[in-house]
């Protein structure tokens, strides 16, 4: 059980000899020409933890994932994923190229203890991606026909928790266990410390191209009282430095005006002056002048696009962070990807490295920028979930989550 959350886990169930269905989240980066998969992280993820777990205690596995959506290039089958799978588990792994037809159903009827059985890309069948409640889900032809297999069910997609689709709440009502696989119970517990228990001081950093949440996650963190402060980096903190009537140049305003990021300003400006000193805002920003980075302060900005918080900016954040007990980071600085750019993002990572910190990060580029500067195994826990790290920052919930709470009692 997670405390706090009272959510059953895999440890108030057997599993020995019992048919399993596994919710995962095998949803990779694919070459959109050659449809091959570029990175196993969350097929390994699952792999090392949850699906291990049940091979080791003998459960007949059966895996339920998606890979991409209908009309994207990355929408594929998960034949590949099947074959990266065996790679990373004792055990027999089999591959169905159907979901809940007779030729799956005799597949999962033939499981043996420890094996373990992928079907295909559940959004093949268009009546996956609707949300609905779990007990419309479960009148689907998905649930009604594999939920008299499954002695258990076990959802450890939490990166797509914040989806209420029919393999993510679907089977609760008509299976008799219904519990977080160990990825779930890994982020839940995470969360709930940063976010309901953290150590003080407790400071977010939000930064990435992303800033269409940046209000909503400042009124919500500090309206709350979970962070001391906000540090702000990449296009959130332009924005920001926008709404409180610095220069940042026409180029750049020019970017956030077509991202449609001009219209949150009200409501940042409201913020801004509602939390005075706890939404922090760079003092100096690098921009590329001739192909090199020039650090100028946020009064003087030429036309030129911003590509990186400044050094002082950066060296300010790090002292605050390094005094910090609980860092929670969604959003590189900078265009990390530009190692001339890559100095803000670079020096926040070292600081909570050599912090005392809890330290939390999550979304695809920080993850990615980690990785690259040399980071990711300082972190005290990397996120997988991306839109629904941001919504349970947000709301404190998922719609699977409630799910879960509510299926556990």
């Amino acid at each position: 059980m997670i405390e706090g959350l009272n959510i059953k886990t895999l440890d108030d169930v057997n599993v020995s000899n019992k048919t399993v269905g596994v919710r995962v989240d095998f949803n990779s980066p694919i070459d959109p020409a050659t449809k091959k998969i570029l990175d196993d992280t969350r097929i390994r993820a699952h792999a090392e933890t949850t699906l291990k777990e049940l091979v080791e205690k003998k459960a007949k596995v059966v895996v339920i994932s998606h890979q991409g959506r209908k009309g994207d290039p990355d929408f594929a089958s998960l034949s590949e994923h099947a074959s990266i799978l065996a790679k990373f588990l004792p055990a027999k792994v089999k591959f169905v190229d159907s979901i809940f037809d007779e030729k799956a159903i005799n597949e999962i009827k033939g499981l043996k203890p420890g094996e373990v059985l992928v079907l295909e890309n559940v959004r093949m069948w268009d009546g996956e991606t609707k949300s609905a409640s779990p007990e419309d889900h479960a009148k689907t032809p998905l649930v009604q026909s594999l939920a008299p297999l499954f002695d258990v069910y076990v959802v450890d997609a939490f990166s797509a928790a914040h989806r209420p689709h029919a393999s993510l709440v679907g089977f609760a009502p008509v299976v008799k266990h219904f519990v977080a696989g160990r990825v779930m119970e890994r982020e839940l517990r995470a969360l709930y410390k940063v976010r309901n228990n953290p150590e003080r001081p407790c400071i977010y950093v939000i930064g990435g191209a992303k800033a269409e949440d940046t209000a909503e996650i400042i009124s919500n963190v500090l309206g709350n009282n979970i962070a001391d402060k906000i540090l702000t980096g990449g296009l959130a903190a332009n924005l920001l430095l926008h709404a409180a009537g610095k220069n940042i140049g026409e180029l750049n305003v020019k970017i956030l005006e077509e991202k449609g990021f001009l219209e949150l300003e009200p409501e940042l400006q409201k913020l801004l002056k509602q939390y005075p000193g706890r939404i922090v805002l760079p003092i100096d920003l690098a921009v590329e002048s001739d192909g090199k980075r020039v650090d100028v302060p946020v009064d003087n900005v030429p036309n030129l696009p911003i590509k990186d918080i400044g050094v002082k900016t950066a060296q300010e954040y790090s002292k605050i962070i390094k005094e910090s007990r609980t860092v929670v980071m969604n959003g590189p600085m900078g265009i990390f990807e530009d190692e001339k750019f890559s100095l803000g993002t670079k020096l926040v990572f070292e600081a909570m490295a050599a912090s005392k910190a809890f330290t939390l990060i999550g979304g695809g580029h920080t993850i990615a920028s980690a990785s690259k500067l040399g980071y990711l195994d300082k972190i005290s826990h990397v996120s997988t979930g991306g839109g629904a790290l941001i919504e349970y920052l947000i709301k404190g919930t998922l719609p699977v989550i409630e799910v879960l709470k509510q299926y556990s009692k």
